[in-house]
């Protein structure tokens, strides 16, 4: 039965109970940390709460991986960018779609057959306000807590987050999130702590006020919701806020760095990944770019935009702080992936640490006990808007040549908008203490131009041109991605191998030495882990924007890719647009993907030798009565 629900709060309720509905939490969450242990499964965004998209996995090895074969393929039916990865939970696997953001179970004895669908009825409006293509980053998985069922949560582009049966797809709940007429959209994957589900927000672009918001998973009713700028009460601050980083700065700062109301519109929105540690009991996740992209537009630092939070995942409280780009200028939205590990630092000393490449060209890496910096590294030598990064204040040392200053046409800025890394999920090996990542090697012009907020419209105020890093072909377009390894501690790149195009979805690990990813021009590949050589490259109907997955059925190993060919690099493609200034800049970055590969939506499986369900062919035939 669908509910549409309104704010309330669950305070009166957990008072009631308090010892009963903390025990259920927990034992959800100790349901969900032991499936995404077991090889079985993929239950959600990055494999785990680490989310280190990293997998003991080792049937399928760099000795063997080049006889992967396609076992099984299911179309969507859907064309547009198709980012993230599938769910696999005891048995089934939870596909996700770009707009109108459909979503299929499939039984893994028999995939060809579906057992149920969910294809929601949207406001046609939404696809107006999205900012950079139709696409959405995935499926969340709840437990169930033997009175309420297990659900796969998902969003939905005009704002709505809904919660379905896993068994059935039957609607339980579904709440407003986002409102599209302001052009607040959904495209982020929700996440599962405790009885909570998390979900950001998306339209920086067009003026958005970003905030991060709390639902009970079983109700839908809201929790907390905590805002990227305005007053402390909106901001949900701790008494302890960066008390071991004083100088990243505490209260009042989500005004004082705005000029008067301008953080009523700034910015700030989430909608790239997230990760949890139960130990600190902190969400960890990072807000976007604030707006205008127009710099002159907003004066001051702009907090708590591009910042790096952790969050109390029962209250939402902020506990620390890092804004990596204050006053930002080129539009280096920090929500990309982070990443937790445990690993000695230089002195020796075992930290808990949270490592985030960000679009600014910065690899960061922090203690997540307290956010205190523990590197700050370049992705790549060619980037220069920086110079560095001070270890000890945590400010960029910005290089004025580069800035975007009105009146003044910037040349050759590394990296572009679209950042040295963008939504894609990377990986992290324990075992080899090294960070996988998927890179975008694009620099860009950027002219600024003053413009009016108008509620529901794009709200930038700059002409973007973008092509290869220097390390590319600038006169061919090509050359626009990176594929690298990445020590966080010693700061050194273990191996760097070049890309056509950027290396969009991420990055996936695994036991077996080997890193898996997707192209934007249609590969999937394997490299060994310890030194980038290409093992093995399948070509797929369409380019991949997601990242690979990894699980066991029945005791073989596969290993699954979204393909759809989309989202910020493929706009020019998708929407068939020529201007190269066009799609905030894309356009004339990607002008040659169309020559490699075309639309599509679908998710392709592959297994040793093509081992799968149907080697037995009378699999899924109809049987007469």
């Amino acid at each position: 039965m669908s509910r549409l629900l309104s704010s309330v709060s669950l305070l009166a309720v957990m008072a009631l109970a308090p010892i009963a509905v903390s025990s259920i939490a927990a034992a959800a969450d100790d349901k969900l940390v032991e499936l995404s242990k077991s090889d079985e499964n993929w239950v959600m965004p990055g494999k785990n709460y680490d989310s280190n998209n990293y997998s003991e996995l080792k049937q399928i090895n760099k000795s063997n991986v080049k006889n992967l074969r396609v076992s099984w393929t299911f179309s969507t039916g859907l064309l547009n960018g198709h980012e993230g990865a599938p769910l696999v939970v005891d048995g089934k696997m939870y596909i996700h779609t770009s707009f109108p953001n459909y979503t299929f179970a499939l039984g893994l004895d028999d995939p060809g057959h579906i057992l149920w669908q969910d294809k929601p009825k949207q406001n046609p409006a939404a696809r107006a306000v999205a900012c950079c293509d139709l696409v959405n980053r995935g499926l969340a998985y709840y437990p169930g807590d033997g009175k309420s069922p297990a659900l796969i949560l998902k969003t939905q582009l005009d704002g709505h987050v809904v919660a379905l049966n896993a068994q059935t797809g039957e609607t339980v709940w579904k709440v407003e999130n986002s409102d599209i007429k302001v052009g607040s959209t959904l495209t982020i994957a929700p996440y599962v702590v405790k009885d909570k589900v998390i979900v950001g927000s998306s339209g920086a672009e067009l003026g958005v006020r970003g905030y991060l918001t709390a639902y009970d998973v079983k109700t839908g009713a809201q929790v907390w919701r905590a805002y990227a700028t305005g007053p402390d009460k909106d901001l949900l601050l701790a008494d302890d806020f960066n008390v071991k980083n004083a100088h990243y700065g505490q209260k009042g700062l989500g005004t004082a760095t705005w000029e008067g109301d301008a953080w009523k519109i700034g910015g700030g929105t989430n909608w790239g990944w997230y990760a949890y540690d139960p130990g600190t009991n902190m969400i960890y996740f990072g807000t976007g770019n604030p707006a205008p992209w127009n710099e002159t537009m907003r004066p001051g630092d702009n907090k708590w935009t591009m910042t790096i939070f952790g969050r109390d995942a029962d209250t939402g409280e902020a506990h620390f702080g890092y804004q990596k780009t204050p006053h930002d200028e080129w539009d280096y939205a920090g929500v990309n992936v982070m990443m937790l590990s445990e690993q000695k630092d230089k002195d020796g000393k075992m930290r808990k640490l949270l490592t985030h490449p960000d679009r600014n060209g910065i690899v960061y890496t922090l203690d997540r006990t307290d956010g205190s910096l523990v590197s700050a590294n370049k992705i790549d030598d060619t980037v220069n808007v920086f110079k560095s990064v001070d270890l000890k204040t945590g400010t960029p040392v910005r290089d004025p040549e580069y800035g975007t200053r009105m009146d003044h046409l910037a040349k050759d800025i590394c990296p572009s908008a679209m950042g040295y890394h963008n939504q894609g999920h990377d990986s992290y090996d324990p075992k080899r203490e090294a960070f996988f990542m998927g890179i975008n090697h694009i620099c860009m012009d950027w002219e600024p131009f003053m413009l009016p907020y108008r509620a529901g419209q794009f709200f930038v105020g700059a002409t973007l041109n973008m092509y290869p890093g220097p390390k590319g072909d600038r006169q061919n377009y090509e050359g626009l991605g990176q594929i690298k390894s990445y020590n966080a501690i010693t700061g050194k790149f273990n191996w760097e191998k070049m890309e056509r195009f950027a290396v969009w979805g991420g990055t996936t690990a695994t036991a077996g030495d080997l890193v898996l990813y997707g192209t934007l021009d249609g590969y999937i590949k394997a490299r060994d882990s310890d030194n980038g050589d290409l093992l093995w490259k399948f070509k797929l109907p369409s380019g991949a924007i997601g990242y690979p997955i990894t699980y066991t059925h029945k005791g073989d190993q596969y290993v699954a890719i979204n393909y759809g060919v989309g989202g910020w690099p493929g706009v020019g493609l998708v929407f068939d647009l020529q201007d190269p200034t066009a799609g905030l800049g894309a356009v004339g970055a990607f002008k040659k993907l169309a020559n490699y590969t075309q639309m599509g939506g679908g998710v392709v499986v592959f297994s040793l030798n093509g081992k799968g369900p149907y080697d037995d062919p009378n699999v899924g035939e109809f049987v007469s009565k």
